[in-house]
């Protein structure tokens, strides 16, 4: 199946799997899903991401983050920039997300970059997603 928007689709899947309170969930593979599920895992909104199969059947597995009460650890997830209507954001405009506790993903010319990383390295991008 042709998808328009795949990076909506795995926020969509993510969203869904956490309010059901699943331990994991399969997406098609893609660069960019690897490196927004990347991103995640190292500011610890998810456990851990696997890249299985081969070929065209090729999945990513996102394994979710629960606390002991079993509280999700990703609150809110939102696609900022779509097919529709891409959002561009300089770095000057870039601020912090929820007042630094939730972070904005970018695409980048230096690579797929939260919101810290392009105020480090003074770059702009597409604002792909806010994460909270």
């Amino acid at each position: 199946m042709n998808q328009t928007d795949p990076i909506s689709d795995m926020l969509t899947r993510i969203r869904n799997a956490n309010m059901a309170r699943l331990d994991a969930v399969e997406l098609p593979h893609s660069r960019m899903k690897v490196a927004i599920a990347k991103i995640m895992k190292r500011e610890g909104f998810i456990k851990d991401y696997v890249s299985e199969g081969g070929g065209a059947h090729r999945v990513l597995r996102v394994y979710l983050k629960f606390s002991s009460r079993r509280e999700p650890a990703i609150r809110g997830l939102r696609r900022v920039s779509r097919p529709g209507l891409r959002r561009y954001v300089q770095v000057d405009d870039m601020k912090p997300i929820m007042h630094g506790t939730g972070l904005a993903i970018v695409s980048t010319s230096r690579g797929v970059l939260t919101d810290r990383e392009v105020r480090h390295n003074g770059v702009g991008g597409e604002w792909l997603l806010t994460i909270w």
